[in-house]
């Protein structure tokens, strides 16, 4: 039988970030986040607006859909790229919050 995995010295597991959280130390990272989650958001809005059937599908099949799947996710990555909703930003300034040297951006406002 295999005895329990011990945790490594100093390696503290936050409930929120897991056991590493290097990736949140950059707001490169963060930001980059921000967009695939507004990317994903996007995607699950034209997903749930292709759902809605006002007629029977007569030329459907499930290789027409993995179809459209594939093609909504090219449309969600093209309509975040070209004009952002803001979800992802705001997201982004949410979780920046928590860490205060991501919130310097380099424009101090001057008194």
């Amino acid at each position: 039988m295999t005895s329990p995995v011990a945790p490594r010295a100093g390696a503290a597991i936050d409930a929120v970030t897991g056991p590493d959280s290097r990736r949140l130390a950059n707001r490169a990272n963060l930001e980059g986040a921000g967009r695939q989650f507004e990317q994903v958001f996007v995607q699950m809005m034209v997903k749930s607006m292709r759902q809605t059937h006002l007629a029977e599908d007569i030329f459907g099949s499930k290789a027409l859909d993995t179809f459209r799947d594939m093609q909504d996710e090219k449309l969600s990555a093209a309509i975040t790229s070209a004009k952002p909703l803001g979800i992802g930003k705001a997201v982004v300034d949410f979780l920046a919050k928590a860490q205060p040297d991501l919130n310097d951006t380099g424009d101090k406002a001057v008194p």
